[in-house]
């Protein structure tokens, strides 16, 4: 099975947490759901008072809708312009010599996120920490409270690459495409429309499949699943590395996660649906099956 890693665990990190060229970062953002109806399906709240309360050594907070995200939009979370990623790392730090290990709490989908974007700006040297803050603690590993103290400010300088962003026309172009696969990251209940959606209309992308990204990681652990059971939970739904997959979920974060260990299987050919449901379910020019 080709393999790439993308992944590190607690005890590599541990043994580097004194390397000069280390950024680590908490990427944790909390989602504070909304009363249905209020047109708002949630508020996003990023994690710096769980940093504070203890994050691993050293680390440092990014604030993905603060700093990484497009501003004045209703959507959240949408990538940004270059300019605007080259700086908000540069601050924090990230240089072309870094090492970047990412990590975030309860759920590594906010470190995947901010994964899939380095790897679309063309930096490929940053890994996902397996299991998160939640197996650092678990192994009863040093923690820092208070503020994060910050890196020295950098350079960063992206290499953009083509593809790894699609909007609703090159999604709905995918979905009749019978050498891509779209892939719906969301729960069961969700894709088959069988509960209220908070993004509008119940229901999935038409022809797209279903691979929760929450059955790829060990509920218990927060780790991520061994590869071969992910490529099962892929196989099943026709995923195939011989077609182009795109994923999506509400916001672009959780699809983050199947792109993450589609990646790490080795697919080549892969791209997320950035405003995902949370535009396509609103959009009533856009087809949409429950089922």
């Amino acid at each position: 099975m080709p393999q790439r890693n993308g992944l590190i665990t607690t005890a590599e990190l541990a043994g580097i947490l004194d390397h000069p060229d280390l950024r680590l970062f908490d990427c944790t953002t909390y989602l504070e759901y909304q009363p249905e109806g209020s047109g708002v399906p949630y508020i996003a709240v990023p994690g710096r008072h769980t940093f504070e309360a203890g994050h691993i050594p050293g680390a440092d907070f990014l604030d993905l809708q603060g700093e990484f995200s497009q501003a004045g939009i209703e959507l959240h979370f949408m990538m940004p312009a270059t300019a605007q990623l080259e700086a908000a790392f540069g601050r924090h730090g990230l240089g072309a010599n870094s090492r970047v290990v990412l990590y975030s709490i309860g759920t590594p989908q906010w470190a995947t996120r901010f994964w899939w974007m380095l790897k679309s700006l063309g930096y490929d040297n940053a890994a996902v920490l397996d299991g998160g803050l939640d197996t650092w603690k678990a192994e009863g590993r040093a923690l820092e409270t208070g503020p994060a103290k910050g890196y020295p400010p950098a350079t960063f300088i992206a290499k953009p690459r083509a593809g790894y962003f699609v909007d609703k026309h090159a999604t709905l172009q995918a979905s009749g495409d019978r050498d891509t696969v779209v892939v719906n990251a969301l729960n069961p209940q969700l894709h088959k429309g069988l509960e209220p959606s908070r993004y509008g209309r119940p229901g999935h992308i038409p022809g797209s499949v279903n691979v929760s990204a929450a059955t790829l990681i060990n509920p218990e652990t927060k780790a991520f699943l061994p590869l071969a059971d992910a490529e099962s939970k892929f196989a099943a739904q026709g995923v195939t590395k011989d077609k182009r997959v795109v994923a999506y979920c509400g916001g672009g974060i959780s699809a983050t996660i199947d792109l993450f260990q589609l990646y790490r299987l080795g697919y080549d050919n892969l791209a997320l649906y950035d405003a995902s449901m949370g535009e396509w379910a609103k959009d009533e020019s856009l087809p949409i099956e429950a089922g």
